[in-house]
């Protein structure tokens, strides 16, 4: 089954976020564009390269008006010791969602049910609830905020103009396609 624009389903979550416990459910995810960023677990060792990048990119998202959720299956106070011991990850402003029961992480297709962890999965989320874009990547290999970046732009821009797409590599400011009998075989 393809997640893309499939309707988040419905969870209540707590997240530890700016020195506070927070509730947050799907209804969070409506009404702007929002990116949840599932991780394995925190204190290990790609997780935080990942999230520190998330929150020094954190500013030119927010300028998107996006917002970006942190899950793993820890709970929110292990999200909290790690906030209070990590200089990477005390730089983090975004929310920190805890999923101690999983049901966040097989919601969105991305437990490791053996292991009780999630796989490195990225969703970004437009302001109806909807899939735009899902990436999965192994344990081992970790994503980078630069190109999340330049493919929420794309997600951006495609949204708002309908008969355009972006080619590959395309950054904000370049030229799209319009899709149409005269460019098929021309590309």
């Amino acid at each position: 089954m393809s997640y893309i624009n499939s309707e988040v389903k419905p969870f209540n979550a707590t997240a530890y976020h700016n020195g506070a416990f927070v509730d947050v459910s799907e209804a969070n995810l409506k009404g702007k564009w929002s990116v949840v960023f599932f991780y394995p677990a925190d204190f290990t060792f790609v997780c935080p390269t990942e999230l520190g990048d998330l929150a020094d990119n954190y500013a030119e998202f927010q300028k998107l008006n996006v917002e970006i959720y942190g899950v793993s299956t820890d709970t929110h106070f292990t999200h909290k010791a790690w906030h209070d011991t990590s200089d990477t990850i005390g730089k983090i402003q975004y929310p920190l969602i805890g999923d101690p029961t999983g049901t966040i992480t097989r919601n969105f297709g991305v437990m490791i049910e053996e292991a009780g962890l999630a796989d490195r999965g990225t969703f970004v989320i437009d302001p109806e609830g909807k899939i735009q874009i899902v990436e999965i990547n192994a344990g081992g290999i970790g994503r980078d905020a630069q190109e999340l970046l330049r493919k929420v732009k794309a997600a951006q821009y495609v949204a708002a103009h309908p008969g355009e797409v972006c080619p590959a590599k395309w950054k904000e400011g370049e030229a799209t396609l319009a899709p149409s009998l005269d460019l098929v075989g021309k590309i």
